[in-house]
């Protein structure tokens, strides 16, 4: 009879000569660390009423109860219900729980790294309010420290660790830069001394969305804006953020902060991205004495919709239809609701949203690291077909987002499907429509 008690294909990888104990251990440890008084109340606050479920788009788009959101963090609560729980002594002193073993933590990768993008859809439908994102963050912070990561994620990370950023070293940095002011035949502003705002990018525009450099720059340009980018500090992805190495993700968030405040800059800008929003401009603070963060961390969609309101860009009407898709750690986790809308209204694009839209809408698949793991192309794909019917079903003509890491899913899922709705960056909407 053949064994089918083991998967074909491993769902884990491990990082690291740790031993087994080690693993076991590391994980433990931090993620007693992690633990706060919100934390510990959002664990005991769980009613297992089950509807984070119809909140994950990879459960909807699969109807595999085990991308039920809340089951993701089994590990974290039953580290805290053996150490630090209510009843902790009592379990330790008649047996009842062990705290999480190797087996459960190379379960845990999956569920952790492939199947969840921290998107918070489940935290906005909990009826608990528990912060289920939140604490999906904390607890891949024990993933890593036990060497449970994805291969190309750790692999990315580690690029990060060694060269300051995934895409490459300040050398590498100053060469793209100069290839895209070649092929765009534009002047980008680059390591100048003092300026008012510090602009930033991510390996997204850097390697495969060069025109939104380039159209970053002209709106800038166009506002009199004093920008500079940094070859010391232009890397706005934080890696560390995605794989749980919280010690890279202080690293990475302070470097641009810290030298915006060295350059004299007022503001710190960040680009089409999401989970750079998040890393950047919501847990910035943890990183300062009193939350004190030293320059203003505005995202690229922010900072143009006050341009626009202000007056001090003007654009061309483009009188069509468009659907836009709300990258999750802008709009749902970052509140930017309206500025999209703004933006798109001054356009002169008449929006049909999908359904459900705004802080609903459900996330593109691929944010949270989950479109750099090889793994979970399969689901990626499910998601995406969800997506491509909420996009179809507008009849709008253009197809509008604002993160790069959501086109990039779009894309890679269109390119499998033979679909060919590519979807269309907003800065490069502005920049194209520009006018005196």
């Amino acid at each position: 009879m053949t064994d089918t008690s083991q998967p074909k294909t491993a769902r884990f990888d491990l990082q690291g000569a740790l031993t087994d104990a080690e693993r076991e251990r590391n994980a433990q440890r931090t993620f007693l660390k992690d633990f706060t008084r919100d934390a510990a109340a959002h664990l005991d606050a769980c009613v297992h009423c089950g509807l984070c479920a119809e909140a994950c788009h990879f459960y909807v788009s699969t109807g595999d109860p085990k991308y039920t959101p809340i089951l993701k963090l089994e590990n974290l609560r039953d580290s805290y219900r053996a150490e630090v729980g209510a009843f902790a002594p009592l379990r330790r002193l008649f047996g009842l729980g062990d705290p999480v073993d190797l087996a459960a933590l190379e379960e845990s990768e999956e569920l952790l790294y492939d199947s969840c993008t921290m998107c918070g859809r489940c935290t906005l439908i909990c009826p608990m309010g528990i912060d289920i994102a939140e604490l999906i963050e904390r607890a891949r912070h024990g993933m890593y420290e036990a060497g449970l990561v994805p291969e190309r994620l750790q692999h990315i990370t580690r690029n990060a660790e060694l060269n300051e950023s995934p895409f490459g070293t300040p050398e590498d940095f100053i060469a793209t830069i100069r290839a895209i002011e070649d092929k765009f035949g534009y002047k980008l502003a680059l390591d100048k001394d003092h300026a008012e705002v510090l602009l930033t990018l991510t390996p997204s525009e850097l390697e495969d969305h060069r025109a939104s450099v380039v159209g970053m720059a002209q709106i800038l340009d166009r506002a009199g804006v004093d920008y500079t980018l940094s070859s010391q500090a232009f890397e706005a992805t934080n890696f560390g953020y995605l794989s749980g190495n919280l010690p890279l993700q202080r690293e990475l968030t302070t470097r641009m902060i810290d030298h915006a405040a060295a350059i004299g800059a007022k503001t710190l800008i960040l680009p089409e991205c999401g989970h750079a929003y998040g890393a950047a401009r919501w847990e910035a603070g943890q990183w300062y004495p009193d939350g004190n963060v030293p320059v203003e961390v505005l995202h690229i969609v922010e900072y143009m919709d006050a341009l626009i309101t202000e007056g001090r860009i003007k654009l061309n009407k483009l009188s069509d239809t468009a659907t836009f898709h709300y990258p999750c750690q802008q709009f749902r986790r970052g509140g930017l609701d309206e500025q999209p809308r703004r933006i798109l209204d001054a356009l002169g694009l008449e929006l049909h949203d999908m359904e459900p839209s705004n802080a609903f809408s459900y996330c593109c698949g691929g944010g949270g690291g989950v479109v750099s793991n090889r793994r979970s192309e399969d689901l990626r794909r499910r998601v995406f077909e969800m997506k491509r019917s909420e996009v179809e079903n507008t009849g709008a003509n253009r197809f509008v987002t604002s993160c790069g890491i959501c086109s990039l899913t779009f894309e890679k899922g269109a390119k499998a499907a033979g679909w060919d709705r590519m979807p269309e960056s907003l800065v490069e909407l502005v920049a194209a429509q520009l006018t005196d």
